[in-house]
């Protein structure tokens, strides 16, 4: 490891990547070397075949994404591979959020009966529909599941599986999107000749990989971190009128386009759609050619994204009201029949950031059916805590971080008392938190030289978090709110070391109350934090983001 730097080398050791070729393979992934074979997938090969008949005899598709920002782009990238072959006999179909609900259904799939469709390709969703596959075939449509979540118990009867969770892909925390790549690949592999594309055309739809890849929380290595690390590559250069007039909407420069911009900025606009409109309208962003349709519609998806914070804000206001009359349990269970369906994971995530437990949040969808999201802290995985207590759902799904669950109208009362029971036969035995560092160092080491070289381990994200520096006994100078429109709901911190360095550090949603140790001016303290560089206005700015003041 002697040819990279030292901090880089320290850093990496500490993330277990202990010599010279594991290094190389981290800090510059290899598009042929080390992504696998799509043919590694159990049903690969039966897949694209049955592809190849479908589309030579222009029978009817329907692609069936989930409403997310995993299913969206996997959508996306599908319909880009039959565009580019000329393929016309599809639709897409994305289920609301609100009037449907996540995965396949039955009365959409009685839609597809009635247009005589003969192929039904499913996105990020369908690997627990049993009785819609099977209502499916009964009716003449063969359905090709392409998914990344658990299985329950029984599998669907598809003509096709692709996910890596139930073959021997060795892959396992693919997206979504990533598995549809993954087909696209498999498919242009075997008739890509036949077809005249071009090899490595599908490199291009690695923008909308890597978007859902970044967006739906999966650890950012292995093939996820290649899909990753040449997905920002190609969304920075992305020719998609929608994804370029939503940068420009929110002021982004999109060659200096990074991962927090798509996690804070690009990701929560797309899931907006399906939170308070129609799903649809993120989906047309990012496939439509048209300019003036992708300006019309970026302006929508951040007003509509606008309207989501107020509508979360405000429920949160209820929820703090209601906490301060009520005990709190193991398991905290939190609704009202007048919240919108579509936003409660984020409020449940909130919850549980606050309170460090499992939240369980509901409201009542346009059907008048009691549904809702959960979030786990890490101390239990949802899914089975939901598994233990099943008979209190009528449907339930997710993974051990983020599922949601409908519950009959009487049983809602108590699903919080039978949650608390089962989380203590399901939970998990908890190492204490400390905040880990990798470095200790004084305040001399930020600078853009340093920055330079951590940045050779982007994109950052899960199982490859942006390197924490401890940095003792500085002194705190300077204590400045900023916000928009004067809001001053984010702080600006001038951290001083024995008056030789000054480096600002900024810290979101904060106040001075926020953090271990309340902060006030002239204080000595320690300060975790990561890098950040700004490009503010045009103007590169590197600074530090505050993890924790103690």
């Amino acid at each position: 490891m002697q040819r990279y730097s030292e901090l880089l080398r320290t850093i990496l050791e500490k993330r277990g990547i202990k010599n010279q070729k594991e290094a190389e393979i981290f800090l510059n992934p290899d598009y042929e070397r080390d992504l696998y074979d799509p043919f590694m997938m159990k049903d690969m090969e039966k897949v694209c075949v049955k592809l190849f008949e479908i589309i030579e005899n222009k029978e009817k598709t329907v692609i069936y994404a989930d409403y997310d920002c995993d299913g969206i782009p996997g959508a996306v990238i599908l319909e880009d591979l039959f565009k580019k072959i000329g393929y016309e006999n599809y639709e897409v179909y994305i289920p609301g959020r609100n009037s449907e609900g996540y995965g396949l259904n039955l009365s959409a799939i009685k839609q597809f009966i009635e247009k005589k469709v003969k192929l039904l390709i499913t996105i990020d969703l369908g690997i627990t529909a049993v009785s819609e596959v099977a209502q499916a075939k009964m009716n003449g449509i063969d359905v090709i599941i392409t998914d990344h979540h658990l299985p329950h118990k029984i599998l669907p009867r598809a003509y096709a599986i692709l996910n890596p969770k139930v073959d021997d892909y060795p892959e396992k925390m693919l997206c979504g999107a990533g598995v549809v790549f993954k087909l696209v690949q498999g498919f242009i592999k075997k008739y890509g000749e036949f077809y005249k594309i071009n090899n490595g055309w599908e490199k291009w739809l690695l923008d909308m990989a890597g978007l859902a890849t970044l967006s739906d929380l999966v650890p950012l290595l292995g093939e996820n971190r290649v899909i990753s690390y040449f997905g920002m590559k190609v969304i920075r250069k992305s020719p998609r009128p929608g994804l370029q007039k939503l940068l420009t909407k929110m002021k982004i420069e999109q060659k200096y386009l990074t991962e927090d911009d798509i996690g804070f900025m690009v990701t929560p606009r797309l899931n907006a759609a399906s939170r308070m409109d129609d799903p649809m309208r993120a989906y047309e962003l990012l496939s439509t050619e048209d300019e003036v349709k992708a300006g019309v519609l970026a302006t929508h998806l951040s007003k509509i994204n606008d309207d989501r914070k107020t509508m979360v804000a405000g429920i949160m206001r209820e929820v703090n009201k209601k906490f301060e009359k009520r005990e709190i349990k193991e398991v905290i269970v939190i609704g009202n029949p007048e919240w919108r369906v579509g936003v409660l994971g984020l409020v449940a995530g909130k919850i549980s950031d606050e309170h460090k437990k499992p939240v369980f949040v509901w409201g009542k969808d346009e059907n008048d059916f009691i549904k809702g999201s959960c979030r786990s802290d890490g101390s239990v995985s949802l899914v089975e805590l939901m598994t233990e207590t099943k008979e209190f759902f009528i449907e339930f799904g997710g993974h051990e971080f983020a599922g949601g669950f409908s519950v009959d109208g009487e049983k809602i009362h108590f699903l919080e008392e039978a949650l608390s029971l089962s989380f203590h036969k399901v939970k998990r035995d908890r190492v204490d938190e400390e905040i880990l560092y990798d470095i200790k160092s004084d305040l001399s080491i930020v600078n853009m030289k340093n920055w330079r070289e951590i940045e050779k381990m982007a994109p950052f994200g899960l199982a490859n978090p942006k390197p924490i520096f401890l940095f003792e006994n500085v002194n705190i100078e300077n204590i400045k709110k900023f916000g928009k429109n004067g809001s001053g709901e984010h702080l600006e911190i001038t951290f001083s070391d024995n008056g030789k360095n000054k480096v600002k550090a900024i810290s979101f949603f904060s106040n001075n109350e926020s953090f271990e140790t309340p902060i006030l001016e002239g204080k000595k303290v320690s300060l975790l934090a990561t890098f950040d560089l700004s490009r503010f206005r045009g103007r590169e700015e590197l600074r530090l983001r505050v993890e924790d003041i103690i």
